[in-house]
């Protein structure tokens, strides 16, 4: 099992509504590192959920359920989406100031990638945002 981070503004699609369905496609990833990241999932690896330009924090997590397959919302085969189920919203979401402190994290690809809205993230990562989230793993 591995483990993601995936990224969302708000206004977008949210963490609230995300729940609200029980289940999504992740689509629209147009950058190609961020494709070839949703292209590595398997079922089963657990993807944190970021709320992106509002909030910034890490709201909730949420597992992989069907892996890559053609982004429907485009006629284009290098583009993929998969299905996302979530998991647990955090009880403390745990924000982008909190991991910038966070000595654990400084190696985070949320820090290092800023830009990209699908990155990996380490087991010791996972475990450390689970603590400081309030969540046990």
């Amino acid at each position: 099992m591995k483990y993601w981070l995936v990224k969302s503004e708000p206004s977008v699609y949210s963490w609230e509504q995300f729940i609200a369905d029980g289940r999504t496609l992740w689509d629209g990833v147009r950058n190609y590192q961020a494709r070839n990241n949703l292209k590595a999932m398997a079922v089963g690896d657990i993807v944190l959920y970021y709320h992106s330009n509002e909030g910034l924090a890490i709201v909730g997590n949420a597992k992989v359920v069907r892996e890559a397959y053609p982004d429907p919302t485009i006629d284009d085969e290098r583009w993929v989406a998969i299905d996302l189920v979530p998991l647990s919203a955090f009880p403390v979401p745990v924000t982008l100031s909190k991991i910038k402190q966070e000595p654990t994290l400084q190696s985070m690809a949320l820090l290092k990638q800023g830009r990209l809205s699908v990155v990996p993230v380490t087991p010791q990562e996972y475990d450390c945002i689970m603590s400081l989230s309030g969540t046990k793993k």
